[in-house]
């Protein structure tokens, strides 16, 4: 795999967001890297409560990770 993710360091935290959205479906792809095989599973999981909440919580996860590596966007400015 070719370097897709030089860096944590977001100018702000909206671009920090959408970076912690991009891990998460990174790591689904990387996961499941058949295409056909994800959409045939989304409509399984777009209409299931808990696997939502659950996708939330991994991308939280991934937000408290690129905030921390921007020192919280540089000490909150």
């Amino acid at each position: 795999m070719s370097e897709w993710l030089p860096t944590l360091q977001t100018a702000t935290p909206q671009e920090g967001y959408e970076l912690a959205v991009m891990l998460a479906r990174v790591a689904v792809k990387l996961t499941q890297p058949d295409a056909a095989m994800r959409d045939k599973l989304r409509p399984e999981y777009a209409e299931d409560a808990e696997a939502l909440i659950s996708v939330s919580q991994v991308v939280a996860t991934h937000f408290a990770t690129v905030a921390a590596a921007n020192d919280y966007w540089r000490g909150a400015r």
